[in-house]
């Protein structure tokens, strides 16, 4: 009997047929939902850089953004992602870098609030 034909899709990160696989799938999506963001930053955010050149934990307060900002960024991105974001949702902390904003939105689209 021929070997198992999962193995030549195995990771090369951990070497899980499923599991390396799944992480690709997911990680393009996160790719994807950040370029959005970057995206809506740049149009929105009035920074004071590109937000092409920020890390995705990098302040952004730091790099630029003000309340103002804030605000257009909100409305942007839930114009992009179709969210609303919830009052409690509405501080700083949730604005305050690329990845606090992905995970927000992530949990607005998982039905829940992040």
């Amino acid at each position: 009997m021929p070997q198992d034909v999962s193995q030549p899709f195995t990771s090369s990160i951990d070497g899980s047929p499923a599991g390396g696989l799944a992480r690709s799938a997911s990680g393009g999506a996160d790719d994807e939902m950040i370029s959005g963001i970057r995206s809506v930053l740049a149009e929105c955010g009035g920074l004071a850089v590109d937000a092409g050149t920020l890390a995705v934990d990098d302040d952004l307060y730091a790099a630029g953004l003000t309340s103002h900002g804030c605000v257009g960024l909100m409305l942007g991105l839930e114009e992009q992602f179709d969210v609303e974001f919830p009052e409690k949702l509405l501080n700083r902390r949730t604005f305050e870098s690329i990845a606090a904003i992905r995970n927000a939105v992530c949990g607005l689209l998982d039905g829940g609030e992040a």
